[in-house]
């Protein structure tokens, strides 16, 4: 970002998201400092690059949360929406080195560019840099992912790094057997928590939405018409003593409580995902399991 004139004898700008000056007299003329000075803290362009910075904070989050819901929705995301938005450096970093998937289900590629004439390069399992132009794209999430320990060590030799988490996302698979009228998963029930306020407060520092007595998540599994929500209870809205994690459990849209048998994969991680993270925070007595 281009130095701007603040008072008489600095410049300042946004140096890695933070108000930074410099001097523009003086032997230290076009040296950045190392802090800000006093003269400039109530300066107005500080005060304006500030809220700058805030809303670039806020909107990077924004694109991350956006390509993270394109991840777990399973939906396609039209080509020429991510050429649009490339430019843009939130968006780029948020969608570099994602892996997608094109016209063929089985090539899966990881993101490096997308042109304004709607192609996109992506680097292939096999090494090589291609160009692909197909009208949509999926960012797969992982436990859909063919010989996902494959494309993990594959990314790692490529040194590639993800904003999103895709490729090193924790997955859980729901296991060949389940009972046909089961409705819920009771693996991370019974997390003890001193207050219900902080386990709400650790979901919604999850990411994860918290409506009346539960925590939840919304996912859309490939080829389903509907969207799933997961959900896990933590207790009274209005109650503020210890309170425990409750059992998991999938609804549709409906409302109505889905089958274990129903539940897709990617639902299914999810769900597990969102369950052990708020699990995870739980009290441990001393001397007692970790």
């Amino acid at each position: 970002m281009a130095w701007l004139a603040a008072g008489e004898g600095y410049e300042i700008a946004l140096v890695e998201g933070r108000v930074a000056a410099r001097s523009v007299t003086g032997r230290a003329a076009g040296r950045q400092l190392k802090t800000l000075p006093k003269a400039l803290k109530d300066h107005p362009e500080v005060d304006r690059l500030r809220r700058l910075a805030e809303w670039l904070d806020r909107h990077a989050a924004a694109c991350v949360a956006q390509v993270d819901g394109w991840m777990v929705s399973s939906l396609p995301v039209p080509t020429e929406l991510l050429a649009r938005v490339w430019p843009d450096e939130a968006w780029q970093n948020a969608l570099r080195d994602l892996a997608v998937v094109g016209d063929d289900p089985d090539e899966v590629g990881f993101l490096r560019d997308a042109t304004a004439s709607g192609e996109l390069k992506v680097v292939n399992l096999d090494g090589e840099t291609v160009r692909l132009s197909p009208r949509t794209v999926t960012l797969p999430h992982p436990v859909l992912l063919p010989d996902l320990d494959d494309v993990r060590e594959f990314a790692a030799e490529l040194g590639i790094v993800q904003q999103v988490e895709q490729i090193h996302r924790a997955t859980w698979r729901k296991p060949d057997e389940v009972s046909a009228t089961a409705t819920e998963v009771r693996d991370y029930a019974g997390g003890v928590f001193p207050t219900r306020f902080g386990l709400a407060a650790r979901a919604t520092a999850l990411g994860y939405r918290v409506s009346g007595g539960y925590a939840t998540c919304k996912v859309r599994d490939t080829g389903a018409g509907s969207g799933t929500e997961a959900s896990v209870w933590i207790g009274e809205p209005y109650y503020d003593d210890e309170t425990t994690t409750g059992a998991l459990s999938w609804h549709g849209e409906d409302g109505r409580a889905v089958p274990l048998t129903k539940v897709g994969p990617v639902a299914w991680s999810e769900g597990m995902r969102m369950a052990a993270a708020l699990y995870a925070g739980r009290k441990i007595e001393e001397g007692g399991d970790a």
